[in-house]
């Protein structure tokens, strides 16, 4: 067993007493510099750490947080990674396969992808909500008062938090599903490495390009007129909701709780307001490049009056 971060407790206090091997495992002591990479079971570099010493080590899981351990991502004994939708994907399978039927909240970022295999393959229900985990924990705890089962709320950042766990923002307990579900299938006399978590998220349509661009609101702009950035990014999102709907090449999302998202040239986009910052995340996620570029021209085209919206990430995406 692989097992890295500031989580350092988790090899010495959990797995080992549970007869884990965990002699590979790297960067167990806090410290708060952060030397060896940032703590984020996002950050590229932080999963080519944990994944090149399961590599190295032969071992059949890696296992990251962050610097709380409310964040959590895992890597199989090849290699692939189990973080952002993927880790969705796989939680959702050990959810559905304990509750059939019952909803997954997830925060507003996710793919179509993942909406598709959660519905068509695992048979639950996908309820992408709003960024944000105190916002995807309310809303699922606001689901169940209401009488729509929901047992897990998790958000690609690798929040994750379970109906069973009281609704703890919790990485740890995240990754102890995993590893029961791994543990069960080594009882069941089922070896190979990780491969029956790889097997659970088989079918995930995963997209070719998937990128997140800021679009700054500059405050001091005569465009906003005095106005307060939140006022600003609304009526962006007012005129493109608006070009969506006279566009014929986009579909506006039939339920969508943040922002204004879209699809079309086989893929999604999403701009929407920053919770706190004068900022407009755009994600964009399709096939490949080309139509990539395509979903960010159509947002480009439409937003291009804004002048106080600084494009230059975008405009630097969409270019030939």
């Amino acid at each position: 067993m692989q097992e890295m971060e500031l989580g350092g407790f988790f090899a010495e206090k959990v797995l080992q007493p549970l007869g884990a091997i965990t002699s590979g495992s790297q960067f167990l002591e806090p410290d708060g510099l952060f030397p060896n990479h940032i703590p984020n079971p996002e950050d590229k570099t932080a999963m080519k750490a944990i994944t090149q010493a399961v590599l190295e080590n032969k071992a059949d899981l890696g296992i990251i947080f962050d610097t709380d351990v409310d964040r959590s991502a895992a890597v199989d004994s090849t290699g692939h990674e189990f973080n952002r939708n993927r880790l969705i994907a796989l939680m959702s399978a050990i959810v559905l396969e304990e509750h059939p039927g019952t909803t997954i909240v997830t925060d507003s970022v996710t793919s179509d992808g993942l909406t598709t295999f959660i519905e068509k393959k695992l048979g639950g229900k996908h309820h992408r909500f709003k960024r944000g985990y105190k916002n995807v924990i309310d809303e699922a705890v606001r689901l169940n008062s209401v009488g729509e089962e929901s047992h897990l709320a998790i958000e690609t950042s690798g929040h994750g938090a379970l109906k069973e766990n009281h609704w703890l923002d919790d990485g740890a307990y995240l990754m102890v599903k995993v590893l029961n579900k791994l543990a069960s299938a080594r009882a069941s006399g089922i070896a190979g490495g990780s491969k029956v978590l790889t097997d659970l998220v088989e079918g995930l349509q995963e997209p070719g390009v998937a990128v997140e661009l800021r679009l700054k609101i500059d405050q001091n702009h005569p465009d906003l007129k005095g106005g307060s950035f939140r006022e600003y990014g609304v009526a962006v999102l007012r005129l493109l909701e608006n070009h969506i709907e006279s566009d014929p090449k986009l579909q506006k999302a039939p339920v969508n709780y943040e922002g204004v998202r879209a699809s079309g040239f086989g893929g999604w986009f999403l701009l929407r307001l920053s919770l706190h910052d004068p900022v407009l995340p755009l994600n964009i996620e399709a096939a490949s490049h080309e139509d990539a570029v395509r979903l960010g021209l159509a947002v480009s085209s439409a937003v291009k009056e804004f002048h106080a919206l600084e494009m230059s990430a975008l405009d630097k995406f969409i270019q030939p």
